[in-house]
């Protein structure tokens, strides 16, 4: 059959990838967005790895036409695909600590990604280790004012932890509710 791959399973996880980009287009604190908990969730439960990848940096990539775009991109997909090859690592063991430790590591990867990619494109920083280390300590300091969350890199990780909570608990749910989700019980 041609669309096998289409099924209850494959548009319910369709479907939070949808909702997750839809909700980036909402008013929030900076960078307090379900991106990379949407990039864990679809790598995490995607059966194929092309639709992993691709669906995620599709619905990421509309949203930023929306949004804007800017120089810094490469830097936030690379870090976003990396965000999804994490989410393919537990896959096998999704329990709420694999989850969090996996909340964890995407932002503290897409914190220093992002922040080397500003560190080189910058003329604020000197090309050397103190300019590098610099641009970090800058980075976690961003927003500190709390009136645009606690900071850049702390937004981040709270919404990946909050939606990521949302996300995994939300189809651990309809799994339990709807047993043909669960691909385990086949």
């Amino acid at each position: 059959m041609k669309y096998k791959s289409i099924n209850p399973r494959f548009i319910v996880i369709f479907s939070v990838i949808l909702g997750a980009a839809l909700i980036r287009l909402l008013p929030h604190w900076p960078n307090f967005t379900p991106i990379a908990a949407m990039a864990l969730f679809a790598g995490t439960y995607f059966d194929r790895k092309q639709y992993a990848f691709a669906i995620p940096i599709a619905a990421m990539f509309i949203s930023d036409l929306v949004i804007g775009l800017h120089a810094n991109m490469p830097a936030v997909y690379v870090s976003f695909g990396i965000t999804v090859l994490i989410g393919m690592t537990i896959r096998n063991k999704v329990n709420v600590g694999s989850v969090v430790l996996a909340s964890f590591s995407s932002s503290v990867i897409f914190f220093l990604i992002t922040n080397f990619s500003s560190w080189i494109a910058s003329p604020f920083y000197p090309q050397t280790a103190a300019g590098l280390a610099e641009c970090y300590i800058a980075g976690l300091m961003f927003f500190s004012d709390t009136t645009n969350g606690l900071s850049f890199f702390l937004n981040d990780l709270l919404g990946t932890l909050f939606f990521s909570a949302v996300f995994y608990g939300a189809f651990f749910l309809v799994q339990m509710r709807f047993p043909v989700m669960d691909k385990s019980r086949f």
